[in-house]
């Protein structure tokens, strides 16, 4: 599908950091992908067998994005609508995984899928930002805004002669797994209390890192190429 596809993407499974327990051993999340991408091959065996093509799924899963952005919005009121976040959010990462997988294993890689993967992400990652506006205020806006930014800082890389930049510590899984918890919490019923704006104070000072760390390693793996 893509230049820069999905399965290329360390962000492409939630969170590249920690680890989790299995059987009383540690298990990185690095590991958990390649089971991830398993359990999802026969489907994309039946997508690709169907004529599904990596673009399509890279399209419903921005416009899904849009979607379920617009229904918690307008539905903000109802008790338990935040709830949808998470589950939409799961959802999404499924998708970009099969997204790459049918880009690699099918034979779907283009230009076009580029173009369509980075921005439908940021297209994405705005929509599911904005309904946190009605419950926290205005302190969302300044974070909605950085994570574009964060997102350009790793697409330049190319253009710098390095890589395209996935480096944390707020990429666009944690970013997921952020928005997937606080949808839970409001979902649950508890409120964004006094206190909930320095949430999004902290995350914009972790995206301000992510930034920092996206540029300085680029111009780093640039300068080592020359």
């Amino acid at each position: 599908m893509t230049l820069f596809t999905q399965r290329d993407d360390p962000d492409s499974i939630p969170a590249t950091h920690g680890n989790i327990c299995e059987g009383g051993k540690r298990l990185t999340l690095y590991q958990i992908k390649p089971r991830f991408q398993a359990w999802l091959r026969p489907l994309v065996q039946r997508l690709a067998d169907r004529g599904v093509t990596a673009n399509q799924v890279t399209t419903v899963a921005a416009l899904g994005s849009i979607v379920v952005a617009g229904i918690v919005g307008a539905l903000v009121w109802l008790p338990g609508i935040f709830l949808l976040m998470p589950i939409w959010l799961f959802v999404r990462m499924a998708l970009n995984t099969i997204d790459g997988m049918l880009a690699r294993e099918h034979g779907q890689q283009s230009a076009l899928g580029a173009y369509l993967n980075e921005l439908g992400d940021i297209v994405s990652d705005l929509a599911l930002v904005i309904p946190f506006v009605l419950p926290f205020g205005t302190a969302v806006v300044p974070f909605a805004i950085l994570a574009v930014v964060v997102e350009c800082a790793g697409l330049i890389g190319p253009l710098a002669g390095a890589s395209r930049r996935y480096d944390g510590p707020l990429g666009k899984s944690d970013r997921a797994l952020v928005l997937g918890a606080l949808g839970l919490w409001l979902g649950l019923g508890f409120g964004p209390g006094a206190y909930g704006h320095w949430i999004w104070v902290a995350l914009c000072l972790l995206s301000i890192v992510t930034i920092v760390r996206r540029v300085q390693r680029g111009v780093q793996e640039a300068n080592a190429a020359r």
